[in-house]
């Protein structure tokens, strides 16, 4: 199986501006996405921008980058557009890393593209984890995603799904015993067939609504494969909190890495 990596970075962000550029343990954040991502099985790894900045900065060590345009909406749209340039074959395998993951385990990279090798009509793959804090099911900043009995998404929400009618009929604690719910993980891998169709596909009413592209795919009657991630995914980076606290994280494992 063989198949590519694409890192959407834009310079503008409304929480954190410059996000891409941040410095975090020593490095750009966008860095230390580029060094997880190649430290998966993908024959490629581009960084894919509109800003001469983030260009700059990720050929200073060592990435392919691939400049798009500023008009582009979402990553998926400046990943199709990277997939045109580069004249891929209509079966080659993207996938989709986010740049504001700097500790995506390599891993879950190659699984979600493995996940979509293995299931031949599914258009997309991507991940999920199980959901084992109440907190976690009501909070509308942890996408939901519902799944069939052959692990095709059937619904993603920022609202608990499935709605367990009689156990959130009071305030919870703790989920019930029965409780069976996903978070979905943003991972996305695409063939490039179906990534070249999505894009000329206008948004809908309950993608808009929710603010989750990949509404898109099922409304229009595509298939999404959800695997379960075989390891936690790691925090991302939206805040300042957050940045500071993944540089927490990243000296941890430096920590353990220097004892090892």
């Amino acid at each position: 199986m063989g198949f590519r990596v694409i890192i959407p970075a834009r310079f503008l962000s409304s929480r954190l501006p410059g996000k891409p550029l941040r410095t975090l343990a020593g490095k750009p954040l966008i860095q230390h996405v580029y060094e997880r991502a190649s430290r998966s099985l993908a024959d490629e790894v581009i960084i894919a921008t509109d800003d001469e900045r983030i260009r700059a900065v990720a050929e200073s060590f060592g990435a392919a980058v691939c400049m798009t345009a500023i008009t582009h909406h979402s990553g998926t749209d400046r990943i199709a557009e990277v997939v045109r340039a580069r004249g891929y074959d209509e079966h080659q395998i993207v996938v989709n890393v986010q740049g504001d993951e700097p500790l995506v385990p390599p891993a879950l990279i190659n699984q979600v593209a493995a996940t979509l090798e293995h299931h031949r009509d599914a258009h997309v793959a991507t991940l999920c984890r199980r959901i084992d804090y109440a907190a976690d099911l009501f909070d509308p900043h942890v996408v939901k995603v519902a799944l069939d009995r052959n692990g095709y998404a059937l619904y993603f929400s920022r609202a608990a799904i499935p709605w367990d009618r009689d156990a959130f009929s009071v305030t919870l604690a703790e989920l019930p015993k029965r409780s069976e719910h996903y978070r979905h993980i943003g991972l996305y891998a695409y063939r490039t067939a179906y990534l070249r169709e999505y894009v000329t596909l206008p948004p809908c009413a309950i993608e808009t609504m929710e603010a989750l592209e990949q509404l898109r795919v099922l409304w229009n009657g595509g298939r999404i494969q959800v695997a379960e991630a075989m390891e936690e995914p790691g925090r991302g980076v939206d805040t300042e909190a957050d940045l500071r606290g993944v540089e927490v994280l990243l000296a941890a494992e430096d920590n353990v890495g220097s004892r090892s």
